[in-house]
């Protein structure tokens, strides 16, 4: 733990003019989830999504919820400090929320997705500098966000598939954009509602899968490798909806508020065990310009 701290693609044709024929087929290999390609290679494809219909669904927890959560911390960690800080303790109090009608990308914005936003834009690839790192204050060393960081503007070998992080809010904005000028349709980041109704279903479960604690069926500390793995590697872990890697993996981008500077984060992460802030009604919040290893980000249309 980092303690300062029904299934459908859709593909569209690029509806603008000014974007060359190399780019293009640069960004339909690139967007292309779990290496699945189209049929046509001439127009840029979405990544995955899936489409959430409007209506109420249960949001927050009670208080047995999150009792169960500061549980399966102590016994993860053998110590009771999240209850001690009250982690989650500011969770929304469970009853009904509503939403619209939107999609959103089935699992998280890989690096492989994330490159063509890098290669058409030439914005900074995803890093962090030591003295960056150490501002910060995590319990995560420097020498760790090495595995993670981009060399020459690409991916670490191997990690194509794996999560983007060391992104920041403003990061993950500008590739909304861009992701939005290419495809001609409007793509955003999530609210937390919208996320963890995607991310729970309807009903109010406690995990993406159901109501107990499974550590087999996501990548968090109990199980995992102490590290990011390919995007969707626990399908048992999918929610209702079908949202891959909800709990676990990375902590991801929401587009609401946390105060003055900071945005929601949801999810959990690789570094995490127990797990009690894997749990969609989860609520914390970090620095806007935070390029964490354990934050990334998946994207919402309302279109």
């Amino acid at each position: 733990m980092n303690v300062p701290r029904q299934n459908s693609s859709c593909g569209v044709l690029v509806g603008r003019t000014g974007i060359s024929l190399a780019i293009a087929a640069w960004i339909l290999g690139a967007l292309l989830p779990y290496g699945a390609r189209a049929a046509s290679q001439s127009d840029p494809v979405l990544p995955e999504v899936i489409e959430i219909p409007a209506g109420p669904f249960i949001m927050g927890s009670n208080a047995a919820e999150r009792e169960t959560g500061y549980k399966l911390d102590e016994a993860a960690y053998g110590h009771n400090r999240t209850r001690l800080w009250g982690w989650y303790d500011a969770e929304r109090p469970a009853g009904p929320a509503e939403t619209g009608r939107y999609a959103i990308t089935a699992a998280p914005i890989t690096n492989r997705q994330y490159a063509a936003f890098i290669e058409a834009t030439g914005r900074a690839a995803p890093d962090v500098g030591p003295d960056t790192w150490e501002a910060y204050k995590l319990v995560h060393p420097y020498e760790r966000t090495r595995r993670h960081a981009w060399q020459d503007g690409r991916p670490p070998p191997g990690r194509e598939d794996h999560p983007v992080v060391l992104v920041s809010y403003a990061d993950a904005l500008a590739y909304v954009a861009w992701l939005s000028e290419v495809t001609g349709r409007t793509w955003r980041l999530p609210t937390e509602a919208e996320w963890e109704k995607a991310a729970r279903g309807t009903d109010g479960r406690r995990f993406p899968w159901g109501n107990f604690w499974n550590p087999s069926v996501l990548n968090s500390h109990d199980a995992g490798p102490f590290d990011t793995l390919p995007v969707g590697s626990f399908p048992a872990g999918v929610s209702p909806f079908g949202l891959l890697d909800a709990a676990g993996q990375v902590f991801e981008w929401t587009s609401t508020s946390a105060g003055p500077g900071r945005r929601m984060v949801k999810g959990g992460s690789w570094d995490d065990k127990g797990c009690g802030v894997c749990r969609p009604a989860a609520h914390h919040g970090r620095p806007e310009g935070l390029k964490h290893i354990l934050i990334g980000f998946r994207a919402v249309s309302d279109q």
